[in-house]
């Protein structure tokens, strides 16, 4: 078992065995080993969140930096790892109802037992910018919702913007450089020129763990983790804590697609690492449970969890808008990698979430992207089909998968569902596959053709 503590006051003596890793929380500080980056104090400036979320979005920083500080790969069985995180927080008795341990090992697959101490400091104390209020203090919003630069959190903002014109947002990002942080800028850009910078208050929230510096009491392994399955939890938790600024009925909206929600396995051989749980219902319901107990019951909303991403675009409550900016945003699982090939960086075009995106901009006719990879290039599906390739092994299992015949039940090969949505998410389910079959099978060229012909 990795033992992780978490302290926010560094002054105070390390005494733990040498095999415990500190996890600091001390925003801005170059002795902090849960880094927020010299513009940290800008995400936190001007708002206080009650105590209880803030030991929520404690918790969403550690368990993060955990999962990317401790490798998989060093386990028996090479994935599932012992995790066990000490966490500072004000009432100890409610964290041990809470059942978050529960949460995230359906989260990211692994044994997690998190331990509550008693602490009366603030995690958000003495931070740069934050107000020094005994009461919460918010920024004035309606409602938060998360924003990752991506098409669908693109799609649910407009959708919100327009759906109330006196709707005021926080749209929340997290990011760690890159592409991602690129494209997240520039859509603010366009959406702050659409609907005014009055209606939308943006905090990108830069946070990963430190690297090691002499400052630090204790520093953390210089290997990474690359499956982060956690960030969905720092991307709720830093939510819920902004919601909760404004009061316990301000809601979290989480756009994001039914059929990639439930991100049923394509094949049997990628029920592991290849399907994550981010936003899965039973997920979101464990979440939003343990977020309750602990004082954090703000409503956790996602209005298209029984839409396919084609659906989705369709009913766009401003479709010109949306399809003029879709190409801004980025919907890809490494858009990085494109470059060690002297590619186009930003959307790869090869992995499930770009084909996803293409069968859904397909759905609508806006399938005119550019992409690193084409699957309909001659040339590229050449490559993307070569079993050798480590790059195609999703467009393989997405032609498997979509074209198999598949028994109802394989719906709850991801996790389970709630016995009177099961019928609506298997609907969700059929038609996001049905519409990754259309699209493939009306522009396939070359040996991908062989493949998904009737």
């Amino acid at each position: 078992m990795t033992t992780y503590l978490v302290r926010t006051d560094l002054t105070t003596s390390v005494t733990e065995p040498d095999d415990v890793r500190l996890l600091d929380w001390a925003p801005a500080r170059t002795a902090a080993t849960i880094q927020t980056g010299d513009s940290g104090p800008e995400f936190f400036a001007g708002w206080r969140p009650p105590r209880p979320a803030a030991d929520l979005l404690l918790l969403g920083a550690a368990v993060y930096c955990a999962d990317k500080t401790t490798r998989r790969r060093d386990t028996l069985d090479s994935w599932t790892r012992e995790l066990h995180l000490r966490l500072p927080v004000e009432d100890t008795a409610a964290w041990q109802r809470a059942g978050f341990d529960a949460a995230l090992r359906f989260l990211t697959g692994d044994h997690w037992a998190i331990s509550p101490y008693k602490s009366e400091r603030h995690p958000l104390a003495h931070v740069a910018g934050v107000p020094a209020a005994d009461q919460p203090v918010g920024l004035d919003v309606d409602g938060v919702c998360l924003f990752s630069g991506g098409l669908d959190s693109l799609c649910g903002v407009i959708d919100l913007l327009e759906e109330d014109p006196r709707r005021r947002l926080c749209l929340l990002s997290h990011h760690e450089g890159g592409q991602a942080s690129t494209a997240q800028q520039l859509l603010l850009d366009e959406l702050n020129e659409q609907y005014g910078a009055e209606r939308i208050v943006s905090r990108r929230l830069y946070l990963r763990p430190a690297p090691a510096n002499s400052h630090q009491a204790r520093a953390l392994p210089r290997l990474r983790e690359n499956t982060t399955r956690s960030r969905s939890l720092l991307f709720l938790s830093a939510a819920l804590a902004l919601a909760a600024a404004e009061g316990t009925e301000t809601p979290v909206y989480v756009p994001e697609n039914g059929f990639i929600g439930i991100n049923v396995p394509l094949t049997r051989s990628r029920v592991g690492s290849a399907s994550t749980r981010t936003t899965h219902p039973h997920f979101m319901n464990q979440l939003g449970a343990a977020a309750t107990a602990i004082g954090v019951p703000n409503p956790v909303l996602n209005p298209y969890r029984l839409r396919t991403k084609g659906e989705m675009l369709a009913k766009s409550r401003n479709a010109e808008l949306l399809r003029r900016l879709a190409p801004l945003s980025v919907s890809c699982s490494h858009p990085e990698t494109a470059r060690y090939v002297g590619r186009k960086q930003g959307n790869c075009g090869y992995c499930f979430p770009c084909l996803i995106r293409r069968a859904s901009l397909a759905h609508v006719g806006w399938d005119d992207d550019e992409y690193a990879y084409d699957v309909f290039d001659e040339h590229d599906i050449t490559i993307l089909l070569n079993r050798r390739s480590r790059r195609g092994a999703d467009l393989r299992a997405v032609v498997t998968g979509a074209f198999a015949d598949r028994p109802d039940r394989d719906v709850l090969r991801n996790g389970p569902l709630a016995q009177g949505e099961r019928a609506a998410f298997t609907g969700v389910w059929r038609r996001g596959l049905a519409e990754l079959r259309t699209w493939l099978a009306s522009g396939a060229r070359g040996a991908l053709t062989e493949l998904v012909r009737p």
